[in-house]
């Protein structure tokens, strides 16, 4: 069964900014919070991230982040084929 809580020890999250947010404006806050960009949404206030592994989850939430969660519980909101050609790598496998 899957869960949208993030485990303890996740070293991937999906991070949820506030929806009104521009992608421009999430991958600032994600960045200030020192999380790197694992990939892009079809939704743009919506990222996952490698959180920093000291504090990482609490630094995004004091960026801005309204809502972290396991990565797979958002696979609908990838997008089916984006112009780096990365879309469907994990569903090509």
């Amino acid at each position: 069964m899957l869960s949208l809580q993030v485990r303890a020890g996740t070293e991937v999250v999906a991070v949820a900014f506030p929806p009104w947010w521009r992608a421009e404006r999430a991958l600032t806050a994600a960045a200030a919070a020192n999380a790197s960009i694992v990939r892009m949404t079809a939704i743009p206030a919506l990222l996952v991230v490698r959180p920093d592994r000291d504090g990482g989850l609490s630094r995004l939430y004091e960026a801005g982040a309204l809502l972290t969660m396991d990565p797979q519980a958002i696979a609908g909101c990838f997008k089916a084929d984006d112009d780096q050609g990365v879309g469907n790598d994990l569903r090509r496998r």
